[in-house]
C-alpha cells in the first residue's frame, strides 16, 4: 500500500503554523495528521488486475469475507455503545471534539463561500489534495463535469470557487450538469431527498430529473437519458457521486443499504466519463463483497484509486471518498458496461455478486484488507476517544483541544489556498427565494429530526401514531381547538403583474402513488398525517367536525367579501350593477344569508368534490381532483365581470398542480386569501378571491385550456397525439408553471400557512376521534 502516491499539496508543510503560537511538536504532527488519511492501491507491475470476463459477471451469489467481517463486528460493537447516547447530546459533544470544527466559520468569514456546508469544505479539500482536473482539459481551457445526487449542490459551488480563484483555472470554460432526487416531486421523500433548494431553485435548466421527474438514478431509463442529457459536452471531465440513504434507523447495516446506490453511481460514471476522467464516489465502510467488486473494477478501470478520508469529514463515523484517477480503460470496460446497464436498478446489489470471489486477485483482497483495517482504526479510536471525553474534560484537555481546533482551521486556508470569491462570481448571482431550504434545510425531505437516543427511537417505532404525535414537538399546537377563523390576516394581493405565460410549461410524469413531501408544507406535519391516515379511513366529506372549534359563519366571510366589493353611488346619484360572488358550494349552507347581502349577488355552482377514492395520501394530488379544480378555476375565469369575487374549496395545495391553480388565482384577482376550516365541510379551506381582472386572466386562459387538455388525455390513456397508449394512464401532469415562478413573492408562505392549518386541522380531528 502506498500511503502518499498521487496527492497533491497547494502550499508547503509545516511553515503553515510560523504565525501560530506556541505550536509544539506533537500539535504540528497530529493537525499534519489529519490531512493525511488516506491510502492508494498500488498495481501489481505483472497486469494481474483486469476487468473479468462479463459472462461471469452477476453470475454467482456473494461471498462474504471473514476477516473483513470481523472488522464489522468490531465496529459496530464500539458504535453500539452509543444506543443510550440522546443524539443531541452527543452531537453537540461530538462537534466540540471534532478537530476541524471550526473550518465552516473560517472558511465563511475568509472566502465568502456559497452554500457553505461541511460539504463544501469536504469537496474543497479533496480538489486541494488530488489532481481531480485532467490536464488536456486545463490546456484546452474547456472543462466539462458531471455531479450524481449533487443536492443542496456543494460540490458544485465548491468547484466553481476552486476555479475562479485558482490562477491555473480561473479563466477555464466550465460547463456542469446535476443530476439528484427532485426536491419538488412530491412522491420522493422517505428520508433520501435532500430539501435544500438554494442552488437547484437558482440553477434548474442544470438539473437532470429524467422523464418522469423524480431525478432517481436508480431507474434504468434515466441513466440512458441522462447520457442524453450531457451529450452538448464535448467530453465529460469529471464525475462526482455523493449520495446515500437515511439509515439511521439501521446503523449497523449502512454499507448494505446503500451498495445498489453505489452500483448505479459507478455504471453511470464509466458510463459518462471520458478517457482520462475523475471520479469521486462516496462510500462508507468497504467490508462486503459489494464494495471490494467495486473497488476492484474501479482499479482495474483508473490508473489510481485512492481511500480518502478529508480532515472535514467528521472523524466518527464510516464516510470515505474513493477518489479514482485518469479513466484509461473505457473501451476494456464496454462489454461488461453494457451488462451493467441491463441489470442496472435499485437491486443491483440484491441480486448476484458483480465477480465471484475466485475471479479477484490476492493481492487485491490483501491491499484491501489493509485499506479496510486502516480505517477502522482511525474511526474505533475516534469513538473510544469521544466516550471517554463524553464523562468530563479537564480545563487542560479543553484548552489543547480549543488551540488543535484553531490550529486546523488555520491549516486548512493555508494549505488549500481558500480565499474570497465576491458574490458576483457565484453561479447563484442573483437569487430566488428558495420553497424549501427555508423550512428544513440539508436534512431529506420526510425525514424525522433525531431526538432521544437510538434505544428510545427504536421504543418509538412501537407507539401508535397518536402517541407518537403526543410526544412530538407539534402536539399542543395539533390539540388546540380553533377558536377563531385561520387564514383571513394571510392575504396574497394581486393582480400579479409580470406574468410571462409564454414561458409557462407543461411537465408530464409517473403518477403520484402518495404525497410524501411538498415543497409548501412542514415535512414533519405531512408525515404526521400521513401516518394517521394510514392507519385510519376517514371519509372527510361525511368526517364529524370537532364539537369546540369554532367555525367561521358564512355570513362573516360575505360580509367581508362584500366590505371589499362596495360599490358607491356615481356621481350621478345611479347605483352601479352590484357585483356577483360566485360560490362553489351547497345553496342549503350559503343561501341562508344571502338576502342580508344587498351589495353581491350569489351565484352558486357545484362543489368540487373532495379525492375520495384511490390512495388515501395522495391528498390534492389525484388527478381527476385536479383536473375538476382546474376546470372550475378556468369556469370562474371565463364567467366573472370585472371586480366580481370567488369562493372556492380547495382539499389542500401541496402539490405543484394545485400550487399552480392558487398561481393563477392571485394572478387574476386583487385579494386572495382562505378560511380553514371551512363553513361547508371539515376537510380542506376554502378560498377567498375579491376583486377579478379580466384583463390579467385573458392572456392565461388559453395556457390553462392546453392544460386541461393534456390532462383530459392522460386521464383516457391517451398520448399527445391523442392516440391510445397503455403508459398514458401511468402518468399525470405534474406542473405546468415553472417553479421559479411558484418559489417567488408571497405565494409560497401563503400555500404553507394554508397547508399547515389544513393539516393541524385534520390531525386535530383524527386525534378527537
Amino acid at each position: 500500500m502506498n500511503s502518499g502516491n498521487g496527492t497533491r499539496r497547494k502550499v508547503g508543510k509545516l511553515q503553515h503554523f510560523n504565525s501560530m503560537v506556541s505550536s509544539d511538536p506533537e500539535t504540528l504532527t497530529e493537525v499534519q495528521s489529519l490531512f493525511s488519511k488516506f491510502r492508494t492501491y498500488v498495481k501489481p507491475s505483472s497486469g494481474e488486475w483486469c476487468i473479468p470476463d462479463p459472462n461471469v459477471a452477476l453470475r454467482h451469489p456473494a461471498e462474504q469475507h471473514c476477516r473483513l467481517q470481523d472488522l464489522k463486528v468490531s465496529l459496530n460493537a464500539v458504535k453500539n455503545q452509543l444506543s443510550d447516547k440522546n443524539v443531541q447530546v452527543w452531537h453537540q459533544h461530538t462537534n466540540s471534539t471534532n478537530r476541524a470544527g471550526k473550518v465552516i466559520s473560517a472558511v465563511r468569514s475568509a472566502a465568502n463561500a456559497e452554500i457553505c456546508t461541511q460539504a463544501w469544505c469536504k469537496f474543497y479539500e479533496i480538489l486541494g489534495s488530488f489532481n481531480l482536473l485532467p490536464e488536456e482539459a486545463l490546456q484546452n481551457g474547456e472543462l466539462n463535469t458531471v455531479h450524481l445526487c449533487e443536492a443542496p449542490g456543494a460540490f458544485i459551488t465548491a468547484l466553481n470557487h476552486f476555479l475562479k480563484t485558482s490562477e491555473s483555472t480561473r479563466y477555464c470554460d466550465w460547463s456542469w450538469a446535476a443530476s439528484t432526487l427532485n426536491p419538488y416531486h412530491e412522491a420522493n421523500g422517505g428520508g433520501t431527498t435532500i430539501a435544500d433548494d438554494r442552488l437547484i431553485a437558482n440553477t434548474l435548466p442544470w438539473w437532470f430529473f429524467g422523464s418522469d421527474n423524480t431525478g432517481n438514478l436508480m431507474i434504468q431509463n434515466h441513466l440512458l437519458e441522462l447520457q442524453t442529457f450531457v451529450s452538448n459536452m464535448r467530453r465529460v471531465d469529471m464525475v462526482t457521486a455523493d449520495g446515500s440513504f437515511d439509515c439511521q434507523e439501521n446503523p449497523d447495516e449502512q454499507e448494505a443499504l446503500v451498495a445498489s446506490l453505489h452500483y448505479c453511481e459507478v455504471t453511470a460514471a464509466l458510463l459518462l466519463l471520458s478517457p482520462g476522467g475523475s471520479f469521486v464516489l462516496k462510500m462508507f465502510t468497504l467490508y462486503e463483497h459489494s464494495s471490494i467488486c467495486l473497488l476492484y473494477l474501479l482499479n482495474c478501470c483508473f490508473h489510481s484509486v485512492s481511500v480518502f478520508k478529508p480532515a472535514t469529514s467528521k472523524a466518527g463515523n464510516s464516510e470515505v471518498y474513493v477518489v479514482s484517477l485518469n479513466y484509461e480503460r473505457k473501451e476494456a470496460v464496454r462489454p461488461l458496461l453494457s451488462k451493467l446497464i441491463r441489470n442496472y436498478g435499485p437491486q443491483m446489489a440484491d441480486r448476484e455478486a458483480l465477480f465471484p470471489n475466485a475471479l479477484i486477485p490476492e493481492s487485491f483482497l490483501n491491499q484491501h484488507e489493509e485499506v479496510c483495517v486502516y480505517f477502522h482504526k482511525l474511526q474505533v479510536e475516534t469513538i473510544t476517544e469521544n466516550l471517554r471525553l463524553f464523562e468530563g474534560m479537564n480545563t487542560e484537555q479543553r484548552q489543547r483541544l480549543d488551540h488543535i481546533r484553531d490550529c486546523v482551521a488555520h491549516e486548512y486556508l493555508q494549505r488549500f489556498q481558500v480565499i474570497f470569491l465576491p458574490r458576483s462570481r457565484w453561479i447563484s448571482r442573483n437569487m430566488v427565494i428558495p420553497a424549501c431550504c427555508s423550512v428544513s434545510a440539508g436534512r431529506p425531505l420526510g425525514q424525522k429530526k433525531q431526538v432521544g437516543s437510538f434505544n428510545e427511537r427504536k421504543e418509538l417505532q412501537t407507539l401508535s401514531w397518536r402517541e407518537r404525535i403526543e410526544r412530538g414537538c407539534y402536539a399542543s399546537w395539533i390539540q388546540r381547538h380553533c377558536l377563531e377563523s385561520g387564514g383571513a390576516g394571510c392575504v396574497l394581493e394581486g393582480p400579479l403583474s409580470e406574468c410571462h405565460v409564454d414561458s409557462w410549461y407543461i411537465i408530464v410524469g409517473a403518477a403520484l402513488p402518495a404525497l410524501r413531501n411538498s415543497p409548501f408544507c412542514d415535512g414533519g406535519l405531512l408525515n404526521h398525517l400521513n401516518e394517521a391516515l394510514t392507519d385510519t379511513v376517514v371519509d372527510w366529506t361525511r368526517a364529524t367536525p370537532c364539537v369546540s372549534c369554532q367555525v367561521v359563519s358564512t355570513v362573516s366571510i360575505l360580509k367581508d367579501v362584500a366590505d371589499i366589493c362596495v360599490v358607491k353611488a356615481d356621481s350621478n346619484g345611479n347605483k352601479k350593477k352590484k357585483r356577483q360572488c360566485l360560490v362553489f358550494g351547497s345553496h342549503s349552507v350559503w343561501g341562508a344569508c344571502e338576502s342580508q347581502m344587498e351589495d353581491l349577488v350569489l351565484t352558486f355552482s357545484a362543489v368540487p368534490p373532495f379525492p375520495q377514492t384511490g390512495c388515501i395520501t395522495l391528498h390534492d394530488g389525484q388527478p381527476q381532483y385536479q383536473q375538476q379544480l382546474l376546470g372550475f378555476v378556468v369556469f370562474s375565469l371565463q364567467t366573472l365581470n370585472s371586480g366580481d369575487a370567488l369562493l372556492l374549496p380547495v382539499f389542500s395545495a401541496l402539490t405543484r398542480v394545485t400550487a399552480a391553480v392558487v398561481l393563477c388565482l392571485h394572478v387574476c384577482f386583487r385579494f386572495v386569501s382562505f378560511r380553514c376550516p371551512p363553513p361547508s365541510g371539515v376537510g380542506g379551506a376554502l378560498l377567498v378571491c375579491v376583486g377579478f381582472c379580466p384583463e390579467a386572466a385573458a392572456p392565461i386562459l388559453p395556457f390553462l385550456s392546453e392544460v386541461q387538455k393534456c390532462m383530459s388525455q392522460l386521464l383516457r390513456g391517451e398520448g399527445d397525439s391523442g392516440k391510445s397508449q397503455s403508459f398514458c394512464c401511468d402518468r399525470q401532469v405534474l406542473q405546468f408553471v415553472p417553479m421559479e415562478k411558484l418559489l417567488t413573492g408571497g405565494l409560497t408562505e401563503f400555500l404553507c400557512t394554508m397547508n399547515s392549518e389544513i393539516i393541524r386541522q385534520k390531525l386535530h380531528l383524527l386525534m378527537q376521534s
